[in-house]
Formats: structure tokens, C-alpha cells, sequence
């Protein structure tokens, strides 16, 4: 009998054991995907940084040619842009506050930021954000700044995650307003792309198995040294 009373205690200590371990992992990786504005790079006006994509959608060809682009603007015009992609924000975070907070880490004051303009995207969600400095805005108005991030970068994303599509109209449109040339306008919508996608991303379907998961473990570990102990039982 006493075997029987220490072969469930130990069945159970190592069930509650494994389902602790699993518990804390998934608690302990969804956070560390995550992305705060204290863990992007620190950045000034003149800084010849113009794409940092840290979730390593575009290709090379994409992001040279945004370089080229935006090194050219800033030479010829003083406005400078910077494009900004992460996998995940940090909870509680929406992109346009990531990117409010991201602009004021990068210009503190309103004279460093004046002839910036930060364009956001997360991509686990594909929700963007702009945020523009005072100096541009008699150029860059906040009609056209909000068409460009909802509506130039959004419609190659609906069509699917077309990510070096979205960037190179989106920088191509950014340059050309910033350039005094006339606002190209945003891309035309088909009415089968207006409605965003409602298919879960890799990354929610991930955390949803991982949940199931850890549930099954944390039955299992309550379930089974009952389960034995009656069946020990009834010998």
C-alpha cells in the first residue's frame, strides 16, 4: 500500500511538474516576441537609417531602392522618412501609439522632429501608423499622410501581404509629396479586396495550438494520479 501511495505521489509531483514548465514557456515566449519602443535603435535627424525592418518582410531589392530614395529626398529637400516594420507589439499597444512614442524616443523636441515623417506596420496584424513632423505638413497634409498608411500601404496587404508592394508605392508617393510633385493618390480598391482578410495569422493559430496544449497537460496532471489512485484501489 504505501508503494502504491508513493508511485501516485510522484506520478503526480512530475505531471504538475511538466505542466508548470509548460505553462510558464508559453507565458514566457508570447511576451518575448514582443516589441517596445525601448528596443528600437536609437536614431537622430540626419541619421542615414531610412528602413529598419525588423521583422525582415522586405527583400534587399526593396529596401535598397527605399534607401536610394529617401537618401535623395533628404539631400534635395532636408525631409527625411523613415519606415518601420515589427512582428508584434507589446500588450496593450496599438500602432499608432508605438509609432507617437517611436517618433518622440527618435525627435525629442518639435525642432529635430519638424521634417520627419515615421511610417509603421505591424505585421502580425498588419495595422499601420504615421506619424509627421510640423515642417512637412504644408506638403504632406494629414489627409494624404492618413491615406498613405491606410490606403497606399493597406491595398497591396489586403491582396495578400504583398509587404514590398505595399512599402515601395508607399515610398514612392511619400517622395513624390514631399518633392512638391502632385499627389499621385491613393491605389484604386476592388470591391473584393475592401474588406480586410478574417483568416488568423501563423502566429495567433500558433498560440491557440500552444494554449490547447497546455489545457490537455494541466487535465492530465489532475486527472491521471486520481485515475491511479482508484485503480490501486480497486486491485
Amino acid at each position: 500500500m504505501i508503494r502504491r501511495l508513493n508511485f501516485i505521489e510522484n506520478w503526480r509531483r512530475l505531471s504538475v511538474g511538466v505542466a508548470a514548465i509548460a505553462l510558464i514557456s508559453l507565458l514566457w515566449a508570447a511576451p518575448a516576441r514582443a516589441t517596445g519602443v525601448y528596443q528600437m535603435p536609437d536614431l537622430a535627424p540626419g541619421d542615414r537609417t531610412w528602413v529598419l525592418d525588423e521583422d525582415d518582410v522586405l527583400s534587399r531589392v526593396t529596401e535598397s531602392r527605399l534607401n536610394q530614395n529617401f537618401q535623395k529626398l533628404a539631400e534635395e529637400t532636408g525631409y527625411e522618412v523613415r519606415f518601420v516594420t515589427v512582428r508584434r507589439l507589446d500588450y496593450g499597444e496599438t500602432a499608432q501609439s508605438f509609432t507617437d512614442d517611436l517618433f518622440d524616443k527618435w525627435f525629442p523636441t518639435p525642432e529635430a522632429g519638424t521634417n520627419q515623417t515615421v511610417l509603421m506596420l505591424d505585421t502580425q496584424t498588419n495595422n499601420s501608423a504615421i506619424h509627421t513632423g510640423d515642417g512637412v505638413k504644408s506638403l504632406l497634409t494629414e489627409a494624404i499622410a492618413e491615406s498613405v498608411a491606410d490606403e497606399t500601404l493597406q491595398v497591396p496587404l489586403r491582396q495578400g501581404d504583398k509587404y514590398n508592394e505595399a512599402f515601395a508605392n508607399a515610398g514612392d508617393r511619400l517622395v513624390k509629396v514631399l518633392s512638391g510633385e502632385p499627389d499621385p493618390g491613393a491605389p484604386e480598391v476592388e470591391d473584393n479586396i475592401r474588406v480586410a482578410s478574417t483568416f488568423k495569422s501563423a502566429e495567433e493559430t500558433d498560440d491557440r495550438s500552444a494554449t490547447i496544449w497546455v489545457v490537455v497537460i494541466l487535465v492530465i496532471a489532475t486527472v491521471a494520479p486520481m485515475a491511479t489512485y482508484f485503480y490501486f484501489q480497486r486491485s
